[in-house]
């Protein structure tokens, strides 16, 4: 098994001339391996790149210690998703009393042409503060996002008590373009860094 992490539990079996049971038992409960599939990430960092996640992290973990709850209520998340142009009804919502003899009901599958828009959230620790959806055939660049945080500070101004705002968001292109640094200086946000 040491050799050949991929191995069957059945082929162990016949090899070593044990039930599969037996097998079982002897590797999960004796041993206490496990079988585990590997995990998809979207790239491998490379050693500077760790490196500079365990900066950022020790970085925001000195800011944490020196303003404790105060910094982590200056923060501002945003993010983008997908989301279906409709309210789809959970598997738990769709339940009904039916008598034993009486068909089940049926639930149909979305279908694949259901429109989906872009949706862009952006929240604190106590409140949803803005959401805006995209355009039917406008994609998210630098400008797109320029004007989506000219209308957040805006919303910030009027909902929160707090001068300081730091904005946490990923390193999308849209959000990491020299446009939008210079728009983020001039409206005077600061920004969490996103390790890689």
């Amino acid at each position: 098994m040491r050799e050949n992490r991929r191995v069957k539990q059945i082929d162990i079996s016949i090899e070593i001339e044990f039930s599969q049971e037996r097998v079982h038992h002897v590797i999960t409960n004796l041993l206490g391996y496990r079988k585990v599939s590997a995990r998809w990430v979207p790239r491998m960092l490379t050693p500077q790149m760790k490196l500079q996640r365990v900066q950022i992290c020790r970085e925001l973990l000195a800011k944490f210690d020196e303003d404790g709850e105060d910094f982590l209520r200056q923060i501002v998340t945003g993010d983008e998703s997908w989301v279906h142009h409709y309210d789809s009804e959970s598997k738990q919502q769709s339940k009904e009393y039916r008598h034993k003899t009486s068909p089940s009901p049926k639930k149909f599958k979305v279908f694949s042409f259901a429109r989906k828009v872009l949706l862009t959230i952006f929240w604190d620790s106590e409140v949803l503060v803005h959401t805006e959806f995209l355009e039917q055939g406008n994609t998210v660049n630098s400008t797109k996002y320029v004007n989506t945080l000219e209308k957040l500070k805006a919303r910030l101004r009027r909902v929160r008590s707090e001068k300081v705002s730091i904005i946490h968001h990923d390193n999308a292109r849209p959000h990491t373009s020299l446009e939008t640094r210079t728009a983020l200086d001039r409206l005077g946000l600061l920004t969490l860094p996103h390790p890689p």
